[in-house]
């Protein structure tokens, strides 16, 4: 990448083009009326085409010079000294429910995966830690800066690897736990959930309430909507023994009123998203609610690059004074 430190010098290109012009004007009309008096002081027919050009050669020498005064700079490294994010935890429940298929073009969790996963990618300075939940909650991933890190392990989370039920209490306890030692200004956890909480030892408000305690903001979104909704399940066959995938409609039983309340007891916003396109709307909403403004040094190095147009404009110079020196042997 190439700077000029001082561009107000390219003014100078417009010099030289102007003196070159005034140059080709003067020696234009600079003619020897009688052929006599030409041949008397000794020219011949090209020489004052030489005088032109060296002229004209001296003026547009300006043009590399300006380039070289203005001093291009190329540069060479960039460091952050210090940058202050947010430290974030996504508490992401992966019950049963979260299977069902009206999130197309795949299901709850899928879509949710995705949009987490851009969400993560737009927050380049904040800690993340990813925590999963459904009748029991386990950390996938603790705060970490290693963004490559938390994506791979948001996008290796399944179904069926925890307890079935929708522990959302444990859920969010267990992401008090990974900010209750955090020394970040900004805490926030995003608790994502289709459910209702039917189970577990831990009760949510409680866990609101330390949350607000440590000073925890916490947004709780609420993904798909109640009432019937397709759900895959695995069923045998009672005639060929085979498992079979069937697709069945199941009554969705939501809590949006908890959720809300978690929020609000954290200082938080709660959200609900019927589908995918509204899940993205949410996170953007969040990520613009959670810009942290922090101050950052920067350290830049220069290497300076005039050095091939000082030269250009010497060698034109040069040029010029041999042609006019050489050839010319009139007054400018």
């Amino acid at each position: 990448m190439i700077r000029l430190a001082s561009p107000v010098w390219l003014v100078l290109i417009a010099v030289a083009l102007g003196l070159a012009t005034l140059w080709l004007l003067r020696r234009r009309f600079q003619r020897y009326p009688f052929p006599d008096v030409a041949k008397a002081a000794g020219r011949t027919g090209r020489i004052p085409e030489r005088t032109v050009a060296a002229g004209v050669l001296a003026a547009l020498a300006l043009a590399p010079l300006a380039v070289a005064l203005a001093r291009p700079q190329e540069v060479l490294s960039k460091h952050l000294e210090h940058a202050e994010g947010v430290d974030l935890v996504i508490a992401l429940d992966i019950s049963r429910s979260m299977s069902a298929l009206d999130f197309q073009p795949t299901d709850r969790l899928g879509v949710a995966k995705e949009v987490i996963g851009r969400f993560l990618d737009r927050r380049t300075d904040d800690r993340f830690a990813l925590v999963v939940f459904a009748g029991a909650a386990v950390t996938l991933c603790p705060l970490t800066l290693d963004h490559e890190v938390a994506r791979h392990l948001l996008d290796g989370v399944e179904m069926g690897s925890l307890p079935d039920g929708t522990a959302i209490g444990l859920g969010l306890g267990t992401a008090v736990a990974r900010l209750r030692h955090s020394q970040a200004e900004s805490k926030v956890i995003i608790l994502v959930t289709d459910g209702s909480n039917n189970t577990g030892q831990l009760d949510p408000v409680n866990a609101a309430e330390l949350a607000a305690e440590l000073g925890i903001t916490v947004h709780t979104v609420l993904v798909g909507r109640d009432g019937p909704v397709p759900v895959p399940v695995l069923e045998r066959d009672p005639r060929t023994g085979r498992v079979v995938r069937q697709i069945r409609q199941m009554e969705m039983e939501i809590n949006p009123e908890l959720l809300a309340e978690i929020a609000r007891l954290t200082g938080g916003s709660s959200f609900l998203a019927r589908d995918s396109e509204a899940l993205d709307r949410v996170f953007s909403s969040i990520d613009a609610l959670e810009r942290t403004e922090f101050t950052s040094t920067k350290l830049v190095r220069y290497r300076e690059r005039f050095e091939p147009w000082a030269a250009a404009a010497l060698i034109a110079l040069l040029a010029a004074a041999a042609i006019e020196g050489l050839l010319g042997r009139t007054p400018w």
